[in-house]
């Protein structure tokens, strides 16, 4: 191992856990990705300790230290701009205001550090795992809520101006509860692309659908906490009950008529689709029911070229990065912008 080579870190910090990697100068891992616990709610300083400790074990496990490292990407679970967290999300409250970036370039000696948000990191995470692929990519990825990223071709993330755009959870979409009401968002506004597709969301639904009358007798009415049925209900899914299927399809066709907003503006090409459900059994027929929405709303010319038909103009893929994405995408991109 050459004594000058170089290294770049990607640090995804996370609610519960900080997952860290360290690619080469080509780009490849170099030794064991290294998972360490959060400290977000203890305040950044407290997190700086545990990315010291991960920097030092991912460097020791390749028979190196920390100075290999000439570069570091990190993303942070909320709003930040130009290294300052705008909001708090699941952060201790120090961490508003202030420039997490430059105070941990300092606290590591000066290594140039580069920061983004977890959904744009996952996005080129995805991005940097095709590596035949050079066009633009849009992330989507259905969890807790909706988050989302965009990759530019070339492979830089589209940040916006004050690093607040692709929150994609909040495009407004043109469906209705039964009873003719707009279900209300965690981000306070109502009709949100997120109030449909979301764990949070799912809740809600289960709830609606179990409280009919058609349905007092089935096995999700238990007594249960709703936090349970909810996770439950991908199991039931799977084994292609009727209510499960039911609820996953209406979700499935309200993103994927989402989506369709979202490529006319940024015709990406390609559509990858993140989160818990890219593990399910069921993910081929919820892919057809994202599909079917898309197809709802797009224009032909976003389906297929009107010159060749047979060319697909705008591709869906399922997320290939594992737990590992945001950690690999903000590496691969300290690698681009400081070797």
């Amino acid at each position: 191992m050459a004594d000058n080579a170089k290294y770049f870190a990607g640090l995804d910090i996370g609610g519960t856990t900080v997952k860290t990697v360290l690619v080469d100068e080509m780009g490849d891992v170099a030794g064991e990705m290294v998972e360490v616990r959060s400290h977000v709610k203890d305040g950044y300083e407290a997190t700086f300790g545990q990315l010291e400790s991960a920097l030092d074990q991912l460097t020791g496990n390749i028979g190196l230290t920390r100075d290999a490292v000439k570069g570091i990407g990190m993303d942070v679970p909320a709003p930040s701009c130009d290294g300052v967290i705008w909001g708090r999300a699941n952060l201790a409250e120090n961490w508003v205001g202030t420039n997490v970036r430059d105070l941990l370039s300092e606290r590591l000696g000066g290594v140039p550090v580069y920061m983004t948000n977890d959904g744009n990191a996952a996005a080129l995470g995805e991005y940097a795992v095709r590596k035949k692929h050079h066009g633009g990519l849009l992330l989507v990825a259905p969890g807790t809520g909706l988050g989302g990223g965009l990759v530019l071709p070339g492979g830089r993330a589209y940040e916006g101006t004050n690093g607040l755009a692709l929150e994609v959870g909040h495009i407004s979409v043109p469906h209705r509860e039964e009873d003719g009401e707009l279900p209300e968002c965690s981000c306070g506004l109502k009709g949100c692309l997120e109030a449909w597709v979301s764990l949070v969301a799912l809740r809600r639904r289960v709830g609606i659908e179990l409280a009919k009358p058609e349905n007092a007798s089935h096995p999700l009415n238990d007594g249960s906490p709703i936090e349970e049925k909810a996770f439950r209900l991908r199991d039931f899914a799977e084994q292609g009950d009727d209510l499960a299927v039911k609820i996953f399809r209406q979700q499935g066709q309200i993103l994927g008529y989402g989506i369709a907003d979202l490529v006319r503006v940024f015709d990406p090409g390609l559509v990858v689709i993140g989160g818990g459900l890219a593990e399910t059994d069921f993910r081929d027929q919820y892919l057809d029911w994202v599909m079917e929405g898309f197809k709802e709303r797009a224009w032909p010319m976003y389906l297929s070229s009107p010159i060749n038909p047979d060319r697909a103009t705008t591709r869906f893929e399922w997320a290939r990065g594992g737990d590992w994405p945001a950690a690999l995408g903000v590496a691969y991109s300290a690698r681009e912008m400081f070797r």
